[in-house]
């Protein structure tokens, strides 16, 4: 027993013991010993080690290699006192950032098209390379040796002055790399005469490793034969690589003094050849570059072989006709191709849909469309507009009923006839269909899918025999949301100065002390970048007696006070005299007194500027591009939003507050130079009627002479006070109704009114 016993305890405890033991014993043998030296002298001993300052060294060291330097590193641990300098404060340097944020994380486009012209033919092939190629791809620019005074519109055109083509290859080349070599991973030069499928450029770009020395087209031998390699025939375009053309850099000179020939591409090809070592291919990493040469007088709808519709490009192009007649041949094969993909999508989505958990079901109709809009609440279900051929039940000015024009009934006949076709498609050789009327028709807009249709057809049903019979039939159609395109817009900042106009009349007076107030604070006070003009309107009476009886005279002494009170500010202001105020008019006045690259902001005195607003303002008014007006927030009434309560002293963005007023239009922003071409578009219907000036505002008048973007949209730091406005009779009929429109809907919302109402009501009954 008690051997068993201490077993056990041997088992347990003998590990630990033995481990114990044989780590003392490891650590024993990896110590060295030396000897203390017990003699200060050094006299009889060896090992004893003197400091600088004679103080014994040696004990007990660890096993390391010892090196001659070990003196030198202990004095490396003794304590030095290290004297103080002053560090000099240098300027600091400015911090340079880029205008895009691609520049500075050095991304760059993929492609880059520079089209080879001339004088003779860039207003004619050249226009027709342009229409076919520029909405498809990012950068196409023009290069041709002397142009024409007047340049095509909507071309990039560089002229090198000169007329001989190798001196204008020369100077393509050297222009590219002095101002695009950091923006373009590839480059694609093709003459004129030449057809470009540019979807097709795009996907072999796409494909293609930015990285690589490559030069790819079609190769030719050189004339003669006499050098090796081969260029790439400049007829059907070529590709040259980023990498390609930066290592070609510093011998273009030498290839300009050195290579003789007739020909631009051959000699391009021969300085590629020379100086990069690098031939022309047509094929790489299972890229082909397929290339076509059209016949004289060719018709490229009666082109049926393979070889020609997989073509990149199309040489030589004889006239503009012909270039248009290839890029509709080209543009139906794509369409095709489209339609054939999205078929056989279709059907793949059928087929994965029958394992799904709900089977079919889970596949939305149409296949490949987004499922419909599900409202959480019944605020958010969408509303069905009822139409028929000729009446929509759905009105922007609120009636009920009505007629369908414009582009409603564009859209409508577009829906019916697409309706019709798909029909016949189903049912034919089988039966025919011919639509007699439309019963009803419903349409929503569905934000996630796009618009839908539902429509009750009256049809003419007739069989193969020739018998026919009438029946009724429900269709639904989606129209559905197309891809988004991200569209260039021009650069601007938030640096340019505004200059605010604001005109007065004799009723405007009691909001002025409260405006200054406001922009006092908002602009003043903050150096907001920005000046306020003052409009004074008065009428003929008024104007007489100006010198007795001023009656802007106070306005004009709280802009003296508020002039001495910023001594940096000066608010300059204007009279003028008028029986019927106009925009147009007043703008005329104002548009003189400044240079064409100013920026308004014609406003109201009942409105608050601050620089949240300014900025946006800067922002979305693009001088030749585009003209901002504003949608400001309008109080309501404050008797009628705070009956019985007291006013409060601020008033919140909430509904039960105020509205964003829809039909307001007096605020706007734009440039002086985009209201000088404007107003001078519109001279010829002045003359006609020079009433014109007086029945249109600015806002109509941008949307239907400028050709510019207007842009609206809510702005909330815009905010205006609750007043009536007095509606001009004079004005249009359209104009006139909604500023009644905007005095309505101003004073309160439905809720309040309704309450009002019911408390008349309830006060009338008792």
């Amino acid at each position: 027993m008690r051997f068993s016993a201490f077993i056990s305890v041997l088992r347990s405890v003998g590990p630990v013991v033995i481990g114990i033991s044989l780590g003392f014993t490891l650590s024993l043998l990896s110590v060295n010993w030396t000897e203390e030296a017990c003699y200060v002298d050094g006299k009889e001993g060896e090992d004893v080690t003197l400091g600088q300052d004679g103080l014994l060294k040696g004990a007990r060291k660890p096993n390391s290699i010892s090196s001659l330097n070990d003196v030198e590193s202990e004095e490396d641990f003794e304590p030095r006192i290290v004297p103080y300098k002053q560090v000099q404060q240098s300027a600091p340097k400015k911090v340079f950032r880029a205008k895009y944020i691609s520049t500075e994380l050095g991304m760059r486009e993929r492609l880059f098209v520079g089209v080879l012209t001339s004088k003779n033919t860039i207003n004619t092939l050249g226009v027709a390379v342009n229409r076919t190629i520029s909405h498809h791809l990012d950068s196409v620019i023009f290069f041709t040796g002397m142009r024409n005074r007047k340049v095509p519109h909507g071309m990039f055109v560089v002229s090198h002055g000169d007329e001989r083509l190798i001196w204008n290859m020369f100077q393509t080349i050297r222009y590219i790399l002095d101002h695009y070599i950091n923006e373009y991973d590839w480059f694609y030069f093709v003459q004129d005469d030449t057809y470009t499928e540019a979807d097709r450029i795009k996907t072999l770009v796409d494909h293609l490793s930015m990285d690589r020395e490559l030069y790819m087209g079609s190769p030719e031998e050189f004339i003669g034969g006499e050098m090796e390699g081969k260029y790439c025939y400049g007829g059907f375009g070529y590709l040259l690589s980023r990498t390609l053309l930066l290592r070609l850099q510093p011998f273009l000179e030498n290839c300009r003094n050195d290579i003789l020939s007739a020909r631009p591409d051959e000699w391009l090809g021969r300085c590629i050849i020379d100086y990069a070592n690098t031939n022309c291919v047509s094929e790489y990493e299972g890229l082909q570059y397929h290339h076509y040469e059209l016949g004289k007088n060719a018709d490229p709808s009666k082109e049926q072989s393979e070889h020609f519709k997989r073509a990149l490009t199309v040489h030589p192009v004889s006239d503009p006709d012909q270039m248009y007649r290839l890029h509709r041949y080209f543009t139906e094969i794509e369409l095709q191709k489209t339609y054939d993909e999205i078929a056989k999508l279709q059907a793949e989505i059928k087929n994965v849909s029958v394992a799904a958990f709900e089977g079919n079901r889970s596949a939305q109709w149409p296949v490949g469309i987004n499922p419909p809009f599900e409202p959480k609440s019944r605020f958010e279900v969408l509303k069905w507009e009822y139409f028929t051929e000729e009446e929509i039940y759905s009105c922007i000015d609120g009636s009920p009923k009505c007629e369908l024009c414009g582009i409603d009934r564009m859209d409508v006949a577009d829906v019916i006839d697409t309706a019709i076709g798909e029909l016949n498609k189903k049912y034919k050789p089988i039966l025919h269909l011919k639509k007699q009327q439309l019963i009803n028709g419903y349409r929503r807009f569905d934000p996630i899918r796009g618009m839908e249709y539902t429509l009750d057809l009256q049809l003419e049903v007739v069989n193969q025999k020739g018998h026919s019979r009438s029946i009724t039939k429900r269709v639904h159609l989606v129209r559905p949301l197309s891809q988004i395109e991200i569209i260039p817009m021009p650069y601007v900042t938030e640096a340019t100065r505004v200059h605010i106009i604001i005109p007065l009349t004799l009723q405007d007076r009691s909001y002025v002390d409260h405006f200054l107030e406001v922009f006092a604070s908002n602009a003043f006070e903050t150096s907001e970048n920005a000046i306020l003009t003052f409009l004074f309107i008065y009428d003929p009476v008024e104007a007489q007696q100006v010198n007795q009886n001023d009656i802007f005279a106070s306005v004009k002494s709280q802009i003296s006070t508020y002039e001495r009170k910023y001594p940096t500010v000066k608010i300059p202001w204007i009279s003028v005299k008028t029986e019927t105020p106009s925009q147009i008019k007043f703008m005329d006045i104002i548009s003189k007194k400044h240079p064409v690259d100013t920026l308004f902001f014609l406003g109201s005195v009942n409105t608050n500027i601050n620089s949240e607003f300014l900025n946006r303002c800067r922002m979305n008014s693009i001088n030749n591009w585009q003209v901002f007006f504003p949608i400001h927030f309008q109080d309501y009434n404050p008797d009628v939003a705070y009956h019985n309560q007291p006013h409060p002293s601020t008033v919140d963005l909430v509904k039960d507050a105020g509205h964003f007023d829809r039909r307001s239009f007096e605020e706007s922003c734009f440039y002086n130079s985009d209201y000088m071409a404007t107003r001078t578009r519109m001279v010829a219907d002045v003359q006609e009627n020079e009433d014109i000036l007086e029945t249109m505002d600015i806002y109509d008048m941008f949307v239907k002479y400028s050709g510019l973007h207007v842009f609206r949209a809510i702005e909330p730091a815009l905010h205006q006070q609750y007043r009536y406005q007095a509606c001009n009779p004079r004005l249009s009929e359209d104009i006139y109704h909604r500023c009644v429109q905007s005095n309505l809907e101003s004073l309160g919302s439905r809720s309040q009114l309704a309450m009002l109402l019911f408390e008349q009501e309830q006060g009338n009954s008792t």
